[in-house]
């Protein structure tokens, strides 16, 4: 009786010590699973954060080569010849020029809508992206904005560098050394022009990165 008391009280603590055991793996793994879900959630933020600080930055950029491009004017003089002629240049007397301010200002308006959205998304704590219909077309907006961005940038140089380097082969002289504050407007707006469409192309490969993970 007594050996049966004992062998009864064995299997008991044994039952008990296996239940302990188990309730502790399972405070564990959900200790874990929620630690992960942290994780994760900050990481998420953080991404949010970053893309919200893009946008930001891509209307900032189109805003200066949109204020620079449309402030490019001065009225100087050239020597051909040795006569002295007046000369007077404006970013409109440009088709190339024109175009680079109608892509900007149309970048700008579009950096501006989705830094609202994705703005307010991350005050409300919402998802950035919230379905992939909506990926697939911010995707498609920033690649035509960045490509066409690209091709005015382009568009704006090829005239730029000829007002630096003169024509060849004629007496026409380097027209960037009596307007250099024009051409210095110039260069600047094409520079930011590009640094815009480098961070659209930028926010395009973080919508292909969500959307490779969704």
């Amino acid at each position: 009786m007594v050996t049966g008391r004992k062998t009864k009280s064995c299997d008991e603590e044994m039952a008990e010590s296996k239940a302990v055991e188990n309730g502790t793996t399972t405070m564990s793994t959900t200790g874990q699973a929620t630690k992960s879900s942290a994780q994760l959630g900050a990481l998420l933020r953080k991404a949010d954060v970053a893309h919200v600080c893009l946008r930001l930055l891509c209307m900032a950029s189109s805003v200066t080569a949109l204020s620079f491009m449309v402030t490019a004017q001065q009225a100087s003089t050239v020597t051909i010849y040795g006569f002295h002629l007046p000369v007077y240049s404006k970013w409109s007397f440009s088709e190339s020029f024109e175009y680079l301010v109608a892509v900007t200002a149309a970048v700008t308006v579009h950096s501006f809508l989705q830094l609202l959205i994705n703005g307010s998304r991350l005050l409300r704590k919402s998802p950035m992206i919230p379905s992939r219909n909506h990926a697939w077309l911010s995707f498609a907006g920033d690649q035509v904005f960045a490509y066409t961005m690209m091709s005015a940038g382009s568009a704006a140089s090829g005239v730029s560098n000829l007002n630096r380097t003169g024509i060849r082969h004629t007496p026409l002289p380097n027209f960037c050394k009596p307007l250099n504050i024009f051409c210095d407007h110039i260069a600047i707006s094409i520079g930011f022009t590009f640094l815009s469409c480098l961070l659209l192309a930028t926010s395009a490969v973080q919508t292909v990165i969500w959307l490779s993970h969704n």
